[in-house]
This record gives C-alpha cells, structure tokens and sequence, in this order.
C-alpha cells in the first residue's frame, strides 16, 4: 500500500508542475485562447522575416516589405527570433508558432515561481505571486520576440539573486544571445549594473570591515559582468551600430506619442488590477527592502515601476522583478504560526520526487486541440477574422499599392508576401516623418488624398468605421468595392489622372 500511495504521489503534479501552466490556464480559461498571442499584425513580418533569411542566408540589411520605401536601410536587430519562427512556420504552421509562444510563457513563470519560492521560502506565496504576476503580464501577451525578454530577464534575475560570483561569466554569453532575439537585452545590461550600484551603496554605507570589503568586491564584479555583457552585446550583424540606432529610437518622443504599446496603462483596463496589486504593495516592499539596506531591490522596483507606469508594454517587466522581493517582504510581514504551518503542509505535499507528467500531458492535449481539422474557436492558430480583413483578401489584386493601418500591414505581410505593402509595425524603420503621413493620412488631415497619390497608392483597405473610410466614401476619386461589415476594400478612379 506503502509503495503504491508513493506512486500515486509521483504522478501527481507539484505546485511547480501547476505554475509551468498558468499561462496555460489564463489564455484558454480567461482570454481568447491561442488568437490572443495574434492580437498583433508585427507577428507576420516576423514570420516572413525569418523564412527570408532561412531562404537567403543572411540577415537582411534593406527593406524587403513595402514599396513606400523599397531597399532603405533597415535594421533586422530580432533576427534570431524572427528565424525561431520562421522555422516553426515551416514546420508545424502558425500553430507550431504559437505553440513556441505558450512554451516560452510557461518557461518563463515557472522559473520566477522557482526563484520567488527561494526568496521567500513560502509555496503558497511562491504561488499567490506567480499568478499575479502572471496576470498582469499578460497585457502583453503576443506572440512576438519580446517573449524572449521576459524569459531572458528572469534568467539574469535567477543568477544575479544567487550571489554566486561565478555564475556571473554565464551572463555576457547570454548577452549575445539575448542581443540577437529581442532588443531587450537593454534591460539586461541595465538589470547588472542595478546590482552594481546597489552593493556600492551597501559598502559605502558600512562601517570599515569585513562586510564593507565584500560588498564592494561585489560591486566590482557585477560592473566587470556589466562591462561584459555591453560588449558581448556588440556581437550581432550590425555591431555598435545597432546601439545607436535604438537610442535613436527610444529617445525619440514621437513613438510614444503615436505607438500604443507606448503609451500608459488606462486604470480602467481588465487588466489593470493585478499591476496596481503588485505596483502598490511593490513600492512597500522597495521601502522595506531600504530599510534593510537590500538596496538593489528598492532600486530595481522604483525603477521598474517607472518604466510600468510609463508604457505598457514595460508592465511584464515590472511584474516579473517586483515578484521575488514582494514575496520575501511578504513573508516577513505575514510571519505567523498558522501561516508557517500551512506552507510547511503544502511544501510537503509538492516536495519530493514527481514525475511531472502534467506538463507533457497538457502540452500533447494542447497540441491535439490546435491541429486537429475543425479546432474550437479558443484553439484556432489564424488571426481573428473579426478583427483581420480576411475575407477582404479575395477583393484585392496581386499588383495592388494598398493602403491600411500598420496593424493590418503586418497581417498583409503575412498573407500575401511578397507583395509589398504602404505601412507595417516597424515603426523605427519607417521614422518619424514617414509616420507622421501615415497619421495624417489616417486622421483625414486636408492633404490625405494627395499624400496617398504621392505615392501611387490605387488600393485601401480599412475598417468600416474607420474615419478615414466616410472621407473616402465621399470622394469622386474612389469607389468601393468591397464591404463585409469588418472591412471595406477602395480602389482608386482614373489613377493616370492624378500622377
């Protein structure tokens, strides 16, 4: 009975078999299943940019997607990720991309469940967050190259909060990885030297001994990683250029103003709960952790907090780092006998040998859902044809110049590369002059119409309750063509007579 009880309890999940899958649980519980990784056209570029380079073999240095602005230099600076998908593409169609886009998301809080488990030594808690932050983050869930960010960030973490100095010539290895997936790898170099400045306020802040030694060696060898991982990050096909070319774009305030992942969280979002849970009770735990001269940690979260409060798209990284010191501070104010012994009763019904064969199993049932013929709608691998033109595609003609937003230029990319489109997501490609005719364009500013020919566009294609569809439906120069009630395809009247 002994032996077979024992058994039973190695086929039964662990608590960290069930944070593996939370992402799992919200997307196909909470959200829209597997569509919501879709939620944004930038994932078919990606796409058609990894098959690109596959085919060539080699990293493409000008444009290749639109005739706007057809062999203008353009920086390919997620290449890696973009060739991950591109594979997973061919291989398995978009399902197998999405299926990529899950896996990285329950890697990513299974290990921040690990390390906010180690930080406060409290399953429960360890879980509580996990969930949290996992909801929170999810704001941001698309299946994008930034997913490797928020994985990469909590492997920096992981090995930053082991204290272990050695562990420290693993992370300008990773630099270049990270450097070649995602431009993240920013908040990589930025995460170390927090690390750096907080042990030199600990040493500054001691008394001459033994502790203020070793804190400043600390500090030493987190700016010596620091130094590493910048330079590691110089190894990717543009080199130092690569750097400039994205403080040109992050500090120019124009994205902000017109990019929405850019702009700041409404508080009125669904979503928005579970940040001002961690916001407010992460701010507490920053001044606790001054308080305990845990320097690093107030730093990180003040800092965090900023950039979450400024962008949305910042939210996950936020919640990610706010997590592991939220649940040690948290333990530290909670500490009660009940509480202790409810966690030592959960840590030894999860603890011990498990087989772990929940997460295979939900992997395998997942993947049965997506590719079987007729799948349900939460398990569909294609874009949302409520919110995509995709019965507007027949409408349009294979040498069409068309016209529609950045959103849908990246779902065109997808659809009918190699034709090329007016606009896409690659807002740092395109820049602020040639995004501001788009805006124009967009909101039926007085030269709309001429800014379009201009650039020979015979072609538009928009929502119908877009304000730039009633302009159109007023002018003798365009007729309509198509109208599904989703979307609503122009083509243009006489074309030789405006040129």
């Amino acid at each position: 009975m002994r032996a077979a009880f024992r058994v039973l309890l190695r086929l039964l999940p662990s608590l960290g078999d069930f944070a593996f899958l939370i992402p799992v649980i919200f997307l196909f519980g909470r959200m829209n299943g597997a569509r919501t990784l879709l939620g944004d056209g930038d994932t078919g570029w990606h796409i058609r940019t990894g098959e690109w380079i596959l085919a060539h073999g080699r990293v493409p240095h000008q444009d290749i997607f639109s005739f706007t602005r057809p062999g203008q230099p353009w920086y390919a600076w997620e290449w890696l990720s973009d060739v991950l998908m591109g594979w997973l593409h061919q291989a398995g169609g978009l399902q197998a991309v999405l299926l990529g886009a899950i896996l990285l998301l329950c890697l990513t809080f299974a290990l921040l469940y690990r390390l906010v488990l180690r930080k406060c030594e409290n399953a429960l808690i360890a879980f509580v967050l996990t969930g949290i932050a996992a909801a929170g983050s999810s704001i941001h869930w698309l299946a994008r190259p930034h997913l490797f960010t928020m994985l990469f960030l909590i492997v920096f973490y992981s090995i930053l909060e082991e204290k272990r100095m050695r562990l420290l010539f693993i992370l300008p290895g990773a630099a270049v990885i990270w450097t070649n997936l995602h431009g993240g790898f920013v908040i990589g170099i930025l995460l170390v030297g927090v690390y750096a400045m907080g042990e030199l306020a600990v040493g500054l802040l001691a008394p001459r001994g033994k502790d203020r030694d070793l804190a400043f060696g600390r500090s030493w060898r987190y700016g010596l990683t620091m130094a590493g991982c910048i330079a590691a990050s110089l190894i990717n096909p543009y080199g130092w250029n690569l750097h400039l070319h994205l403080i040109r774009f992050l500090t120019s305030p124009a994205y902000f103003e017109r990019i929405a992942e850019f702009a700041s969280i409404s508080f009125r979002h669904p979503l928005a709960p579970f940040f001002e849970v961690m916001l407010f009770f992460g701010l507490g735990a920053a001044f606790w952790s001054a308080a305990q001269k845990h320097f690093v940690w107030s730093m990180l979260l003040v800092g965090f907090a900023h950039l979450a409060l400024l962008s949305i798209r910042n939210i996950p990284l936020f919640m990610i780092v706010a997590a592991p010191a939220f649940g040690q501070a948290l333990t530290e104010w909670l500490k009660s006998p009940g509480l202790d012994s409810l966690s030592r009763r959960i840590s030894a019904a999860t603890d011990g040998r498990h087989w772990h064969l929940a997460v295979p199993a939900a992997a395998a049932i997942l993947s049965i859902m997506m590719y079987r013929p007729a799948p349900a709608p939460l398990f569909q691998a294609r874009y949302d044809s409520q919110a995509y033109p995709e019965a507007a595609l027949a409408a349009l003609r294979p040498a069409d110049r068309i016209f529609t937003s950045d959103t849908w230029g990246g779902f065109l990319i997808y659809r009918r590369y190699p034709a090329k489109v007016f606009v896409d997501g690659r807002s740092d490609f395109y820049g602020p002059e040639f995004e501001a005719k788009y805006a124009e364009i967009s909101a039926v500013r007085y030269n709309w119409e001429s800014i379009l020919f201009s650039y020979g566009v015979d072609t538009v294609l928009l929502a119908v309750d877009a304000p730039l569809s009633s302009a159109l439906k007023g002018s003798p120069n365009w007729q309509t063509l198509y109208d599904d009630g989703i979307s609503i395809v122009f083509h243009r009247i006489e074309t030789e007579s405006h040129n």
